[in-house]
């Protein structure tokens, strides 16, 4: 038996602008990314076997499903299909700590752990491109959750470019038990009469150019086309200071240590103190 533990962070969007519809029926977008030290923790515990490959899936979480449609377990089959492994099971055990369907790339992250930990269980069978390609055939995040810090993401998000890293305070809130998919994010949005939107993202990326960062410059094109239907979110974002959605929400987070707000707390998830990080998937020794 062969056993790999990795962790895979949370990433926010500091901006989000939705460019245009793709005839694959994607959107392209220009966005930075950036990875926040809230982490998923994956354990993987590799058999022998004979005839097909096996795959468990289990975990501490109710939020999940533990089948062929969670994304690891799409991520493993992917991964065992390009280098023609056979006659093996893994067993995975998911400890989440990331909320799902919250735009914070929880089950991205999870699946580009996945192809980190096999690879490097398979003794680092596929190069760095190989696995690049893998991410992309999966999901438009995974590319940038690999490997995290902080990065330009355009297309449909799966074209990453390193950008400069700058260290700050981050604090996340999600309504409890309520999420977004993307995909009815951008339905909506391909419903809006006003789709433009500031170029905020080139204005950014100069700014962490020059080792510079300016809060006002945060920005998300789906804000406005999922705040009017949703009171939750109008909520958040009218009543906690300085807040942005990440993602297809339903996360906001602030640019702080700490949330200016006079909600419920009882009625939200609230993480504070959190920080960006510079790393995305790593491998961890208990």
């Amino acid at each position: 038996m062969r056993k790999i533990k990795v962790r895979t962070p949370a990433k926010i969007n500091l901006t989000l602008e939705v460019i245009n519809r793709r005839d694959d029926g994607f959107h392209n977008i220009q966005s930075i990314m950036q990875a926040v030290n809230l982490y998923d923790y994956l354990t993987f515990e590799l058999f022998e076997s004979s005839g097909t490959a096996v795959i468990e899936l289990n975990g501490n979480s109710k939020e999940i499903p533990y089948d062929s449609s969670n994304l690891i377990y799409k991520a493993a089959i992917k991964f065992l299909e390009k280098t023609k492994i056979n006659n093996i099971k893994l067993r995975i055990y998911i400890e989440k700590n990331i909320p799902a369907a919250a735009g914070l790339a929880g089950g991205s992250s999870n699946a580009a752990g996945t192809f980190f930990a096999l690879n490097k269980l398979f003794d680092n069978i596929l190069s760095n491109n190989e696995l690049d390609k893998l991410c992309t055939l999966l999901g438009s995040d995974l590319n940038f959750c690999l490997k995290g810090g902080c990065a330009l993401c355009t297309s449909r998000g799966e074209i990453t470019e390193k950008l400069p890293f700058y260290e700050q305070n981050i604090s996340l809130i999600k309504p409890k038990d309520f999420g977004i998919s993307a995909k009815e994010a951008y339905t909506k949005f391909a419903l809006l009469k006003d789709k433009s939107y500031p170029d905020n993202t080139s204005k950014l990326k100069y700014l962490l150019s020059e080792g510079k960062f300016d809060k006002t410059l945060i920005y998300n094109s789906l804000e406005k086309a999922l705040l009017p239907d949703y009171t939750k979110l109008r909520t958040i974002k009218n009543r906690v200071k300085n807040s942005l959605m990440s993602g297809s929400g339903s996360t906001f987070f602030v640019l702080d240590s700490k949330l200016e707000t006079d909600l419920d707390k009882s009625n939200y998830y609230i993480r504070e103190n959190l920080k960006t990080i510079n790393t995305g998937v790593e491998e961890i020794n208990d």
